[in-house]
């Protein structure tokens, strides 16, 4: 402890001697450490952490697939759900979810809540205690139960503001009274975050006497927790043994065709998966920072090692072992190394929101992410590390001989440390070169995203939600004269040019869903293998609003009621599917195998459901004739289109006070949203390798100034006996391009090597892309060049005279 004490107090002497070396240490190791610390606490969060649930790696999604027709991941019926829980041999507590949007009546405004409805003992199989009241009970799940509603800690506090006392309170959905009787805590919701819950018998679908009768009902997700000792392969081999019975006795409801099975797929790792990819990237753009870090710093303490070396050949020559000095300097560079983690830290606070925005966009399990103290112990670990590499580096044995310095004055020991210092630029310009790739391949991969045409025009238009109250709004009649009303209440307001709904639009959340389709006339296959298309309603006026071209034949209009014509408007993407070498325009379409047939009166332009997706085939069937419940209205307007909110709720209210609408963006606003993702991704290694170029740039211009200076005999020589100002220049940049080069051919070399893990991020770019290898090497080099640009002109610009004289 004494030794310690005596060397933390040399280290503190040292650098209060040389306060810009040290802050130039700190800040650079704060830099690689605060990154490493923030990615960190995303995997910690997100990945590492135990899920809030009791004995969470046991829970399960169970899945219904039908592989032979296309589909892997199937719902359930109720019949389905107590075939299972009956049957399985290694899950117990298999429980139902399904969401659904609902109108609550009671607060002023009506609102619309997205309710998880579920089995009773849901929260229990996740082990999910209230902080207030109760959750569901047994008897909650009975038919003709009362109605009773348990709140999600989100919506208890923006709506109640954290009021306990809404325990008990009553409110009014579905026509009837719903009692709240309990508040879960802040835990991440799978696979929706709901504002509501309620049991089965409180859903007027799911308790409807269709629903719970009939096998084909397939409407809930199931949930599973293992038993005692059984594994998730054993449980995979038990469903499907399950499902394998249920084809057997029910061979009309599961045909041989379609290939109907089951299977288990782990929560937690469900829960991250779509994450994974570009959180590996993430860490890895650290890692290789904190590599550069380690380098630069190490060269900077060659750098200072070589100022000392006459210092710490006195001290050898007193006694001083080269283990007692070695000691020395590992606690110097790791005294600096937990400054620098103090200040990363602090860096990686600060960029802590950015990383639960990104992480949002992926998974529930975001607001996990926290600076917690396994993130600070990984934090003074890394610190701890990376000081006893770069204080070890320099302490390198056989690399000098330090009592040579008391004789030479520490010229004669500079060559020796030459060529680590110079290893170790290689080694940065290689790992800043892959950096470099890595973001300009995500930078490339984001304009040719931004770049996309996803069908429709964005620019002045204006979305809003209405879900319509299913209580009031029974048949498809009444739905239809609402709807109509207000796409006719909409045109008519001043500024709106344009206005149509649809059930969602492109590049929204969530598309249409898939169904498949028989074209009259075509040789009839088995149903579970028709071809899929994808199925929209809209009004008239939608087309013309959100700017998707008509191709052929014309669009939906006035004509197009319930007692009409059943018609269809297609997409060009399904013209060419359905229809490769005949004319669409009067061909008919079934979507129940032939009991109604939909004739096809128009052809418009290809639209994507994101900008990274391809267009799919897709049918637009009037709204009129197919009144969904939830639709989404849009106007486009002459000006500031988010100055007609509050005229187009008066729209909705003049219709109908009680019926709630929200979400109103504009659709530039939902196209960015799109972009969220991976315009985040694109900045944090941006900003990874940014700051890895500056370090790299800086090590580089330290390493020339410093062989200048060393040199400055050498140069005044040679210009004495003749050399030109140019070529000295040109020789000491030749000596920084040199490293450079090779560093360059090295870091090419990874980058090709590594280039498949990054696949999965990009848009329309390979991973080897050329144009972007070759940009990024031309800006390297360039930095370089303006790198060893100043300390070259200082050596052309020795006076040979005065050098000679000082010798």
């Amino acid at each position: 402890m004494d030794t310690l004490r005596q060397d933390l107090r040399a280290a503190l002497r040292t650098f209060g001697r040389n306060r810009g070396f040290a802050a130039a240490v700190v800040l650079t190791m704060a830099m690689g450490i605060g990154a490493n610390s923030a990615i960190f606490s995303v995997v910690h969060g997100v990945l590492l952490s135990p899920l809030p649930y009791t004995r969470g790696d046991d829970l399960l999604i169970l899945r219904q697939q039908r592989p032979l027709a296309g589909v892997t991941a199937q719902g359930f019926s109720p019949l389905e759900m107590a075939d299972y829980r009956q049957q399985s041999k290694t899950l117990d507590g298999i429980v139902e979810y399904h969401n659904m949007w609902f109108v609550l009546l009671g607060r002023g405004e009506p609102e619309r809540v997205q309710t998880g409805v579920v089995s009773w003992n849901y929260f229990d199989l996740f082990g999910v205690k209230p902080i207030a009241g109760r959750t569901f009970r047994e008897g909650d799940d009975q038919v003709g139960a009362d109605a009773v509603l348990v709140l999600s800690n989100s919506f208890w506090r923006s709506r109640f503001g954290g009021d306990p006392r809404v325990v008990g309170q009553v409110f009014e959905m579905n026509d009837r009274p719903h009692t709240v009787v309990g508040i879960l805590p802040p835990i991440p919701q799978f696979p929706d975050e709901n504002d509501v819950y309620m049991p089965v018998s409180a859903c007027p679908f799911r308790s409807s006497q269709g629903v719970r009768t009939n096998r084909n009902a397939r409407m809930v997700q199931a949930f599973g927790r293992l038993r005692a000792g059984a594994s998730i392969d054993a449980s995979k081999s038990d469903l499907a043994m399950v499902a394998s019975n249920l084809q057997q006795a029910y061979p009309e409801n599961y045909p041989a065709s379609a290939g109907f099975t089951a299977t288990a797929i782990s929560l937690r790792d469900e829960l991250t998966r779509g994450f994974r990819p570009t959180l590996a990237i993430l860490l890895g753009a650290a890692g290789f920072l904190l590599l550069i870090v380690c380098a630069s710093v190490a060269n900077l303490m060659l750098a200072r090692l070589l100022q000392r070396e006459r210092e710490l050949a006195i001290r050898m020559s007193l006694g001083a072992g080269r283990w007692r000095l070695i000691r020395q300097l590992l606690t110097e560079s790791t005294l600096l190394a937990f400054a620098g983690a103090a200040v990363g830290l602090l860096i990686a606070i600060a960029s802590m929101d950015l990383l639960v925005t990104l992480a949002d966009r992926f998974t529930t399990r975001s607001q996990e992410i926290s600076l917690d103290g396994t993130v600070v112990l990984f934090t003074f670990l890394i610190a701890t590390l990376t000081g006893v590499i770069v204080g070890a580096i320099p302490a390198l044995p056989g690399r000098v001989s330090l009592a040579s310095a008391i004789q030479e004055g520490g010229r004669t020991v500079s060559g020796g440390r030459g060529s680590l210092r110079s290893g170790l630029i290689v080694a940065q310009v290689a790992v800043s070169f892959v950096l470099l790739i890595g973001a300009g391949l995500m930078l490339r991969s984001l304009v040719r995203l931004q770049a996309v045409d996803p069908g429709i025009r964005t620019d002045n238009v204006i979305s809003m939600r209405v879900a319509l109250n299913f209580t009031k709004y029974t048949t498809p009649p009444l739905r239809a004269q609402f709807l109509t009303a207000l796409a006719d209440r909409l045109r008519d307001l001043p500024g709106v040019r344009s206005a149509g709904g649809a059930g969602t639009f492109p590049l929204n959340e969530g598309g249409g869903f898939l169904t498949g389709v028989r074209i009259q006339g075509q040789p009839e296959i088995d149903p579970a293998r028709l071809p899929r298309a994808e199925v929209q309603a809209a009004t008239p006026g939608y087309f013309q609003t959100v700017g998707i071209p008509l191709l052929r034949g014309r669009l939906i209009d006035e004509r197009d009621i319930a007692d009409r014509e059943s018609v269809a408007v297609i997409s060009e993407s399904m013209s060419r599917q359905f229809f490769p070498d005949a004319e669409p325009l009067g061909a008919r379409l079934s979507t129940d195998n032939g009991q109604r047939w939909i004739t096809i009166v128009g052809v418009v332009g290809d639209v994507r459901s994101t900008l990274a997706s391809q267009p799919s085939s897709t049918f637009y069937r009037p709204l009129a004739q197919s009144p969904f419940l939830t639709v989404m209205f849009l106007a486009r307007t002459s000006g500031e289109p988010s100055l007609m909110i509050q005229q187009m709720r008066d729209a909705v209210y003049a219709i109908d006070p009680q019926q709630p609408v929200d979400q109103f963006r504009t659709l530039d606003q939902v196209r960015a949203v799109s972009l969220s993702a991976p315009r985040l991704t694109a900045t944090l290694i941006g900003v990874f390798a940014a700051i890895a170029l500056l370090i790299t740039a800086t090590g580089l211009a330290g390493v020339i100034a410093f062989s200048v200076n060393q040199r400055s005999q050498e140069f005044g020589v040679r210009m004495a006996l003749g050399a030109t100002r140019a070529s000295v220049l040109q020789m000491v940049l030749a000596q920084g391009l040199r490293l450079v080069l090779i560093g360059l051919v090295l870091g090419g070399v990874a980058a090709a090597a590594l280039a498949g893990t990054v696949r999965t991020l990009l848009f329309d770019t390979q991973p080897t892309d050329i144009p972007t290898y070759v940009g990024v090497a031309i800006v390297l080099a360039i930095v370089a060049l303006v790198a060893c640009l100043m300390p070259a002109r200082r050596a052309s610009s020795v006076d040979p005279l005065v050098v000679l004289r000082g010798n």
